[in-house]
């Protein structure tokens, strides 16, 4: 009589040729519902700080504006390569898996806020930072686990897909989140819930740690100078846009120039560092690699350019443009979220051709090429009328969409 299958062989396992594919899939749930959620609360703040009763504008309550924004990035940011580095020696899907769970008790927690005000503003603030802790561990293992999963041949086009996702969530979430805050600001945390259950459950039945587990220490003066440094210079940014005294800005404020100053200084300390210690937290010979630095730094310098572009082409529909064309402020998150639908189109429909032709044709031509676009886009943008008509500045996004999709995948490859 033969035994059923138990409740592990009923798993695909690591070496079974479908097992790529799954980890592909669940990695990209991963990605998308981490970028997603970095861009859902900038375009739904006007109906998140309604339904606290909080004048996001008035005397004190800019900090709460900001945090609500940098809070998630900045945590991010300073976490993603800590946590990474905690895969490799602790095993890439535990830490993976747990930042499902993380991400999903934040999104709950995000929506019972029982509180008005201030209070609820801090309790706002503190699940996106929370959140962003579980999106970190999502994030910096979803590359290696990929990596593991895939044979060297495939491995451009499976961290080009993972990519691809990343861009797309952050394009996505202005969408959702404009259509959900129209209903009830609470949905755009609780939209986050059902999905990153379902990522939980599927992450733990499916996935497998298949890497080679790397011996050592934790790296403690490197995580803690990268951790301070990149804090104080991301903070000092945050305020530096606030006003000071009788400035508009803030970057003549003592705290804000210490903020930049010393923590550059704690960053170069960070990298001497790493360079002297056994068991770095980051191996800086990296950086004599070429395309690995070129990349980097262009994968920076476009997200610089399209989070700016993002923030402030919200601004200016939700703020300008709709009002002007008989739009009320309740629903211009919903409107501007509509009207912003063809940057995300044209970046579904180029991103994934544009990873299977780079792999054909070489990745130069399309990630160069794509940023040029780019930039002739942001041109675009500045000569049009403020009250534009909407078919000219729909055809200005639709091709910065198509350039930013031809550059995501092939610059990762």
């Amino acid at each position: 009589m033969t035994e059923a299958p138990s409740r592990q062989q009923k798993r695909i396992q690591a070496d079974h040729p479908s097992y790529k594919w799954v980890a592909l899939s669940n990695t990209t749930l991963g990605i998308l519902i981490s970028t997603i959620n970095s861009s859902i609360v900038i375009i739904s703040l006007p109906a998140i700080f309604k339904g606290i009763h909080v004048d996001p504008l008035g005397a004190g309550n800019v900090s709460y504006l900001l945090w609500m924004i940098m809070g998630f990035l900045v945590v991010s940011a300073v976490l993603v390569v800590m946590l990474g580095r905690l895969g490799d020696l602790y095993g890439r899907v535990k830490i993976y898996n747990l930042g499902f769970v993380v991400f999903s008790l934040a999104s709950v927690f995000l929506s019972l806020d029982p509180l008005q005000g201030g209070g609820g503003a801090l309790w706002l603030i503190i699940g996106r930072i929370i959140q962003g802790i579980g999106g970190s561990m999502l994030f910096a293992n979803s590359t290696a686990i990929l990596t593991d999963a895939f044979p060297a041949e495939q491995r451009g086009m499976a961290l080009g897909i993972n990519n691809v996702a990343a861009v797309a969530g952050s394009f996505i979430g202005l969408i959702v989140g404009g259509v959900l805050s129209e209903v009830d600001w609470r949905l755009v945390f609780w939209v986050s819930v059902p999905i990153g259950v379902l990522g939980t459950i599927w992450s733990y039945k499916s996935l497998h740690d298949t890497g080679a587990r790397r011996h050592g220490g934790l790296d403690l003066p490197g995580n803690l100078t990268f951790a301070v440094g990149l804090t104080a210079i991301l903070v000092a940014i945050t305020y530096g846009i606030q006003p000071y005294g009788d400035h508009t800005m803030g970057w003549t404020n003592p705290w804000v120039l210490g903020g930049l100053i010393g923590g550059a200084v704690v960053l170069v300390a960070f990298c001497v560092i790493e360079t002297k210690i056994a068991d770095p937290m980051f191996a800086m010979s990296l950086f004599k690699i070429r395309p690995f630095w070129a990349g980097n730094l262009a994968g920076l310098l476009s997200s610089v350019a399209r989070g700016g572009m993002q923030f402030m082409l919200i601004i200016w529909l939700q703020g300008i443009w709709l009002p002007l064309h008989g739009y009320s402020y309740e629903s211009t998150p919903l409107w501007a979220g509509i009207y912003m639908l063809p940057l995300t189109v044209g970046f579904l429909v180029a991103g994934p051709v544009s990873g299977v032709l780079s792999d054909r044709f070489g990745a130069r031509l399309f990630a160069a090429g794509g940023m040029v676009l780019v930039a002739v886009t942001f041109i675009g943008f500045l000569v049009i009328p403020v009250n534009f008509p909407y078919w000219l500045f729909a055809l200005i996004l639709l091709v910065n969409g198509l350039a930013s999709g031809l550059f995501a995948a092939p610059n990762v490859s």
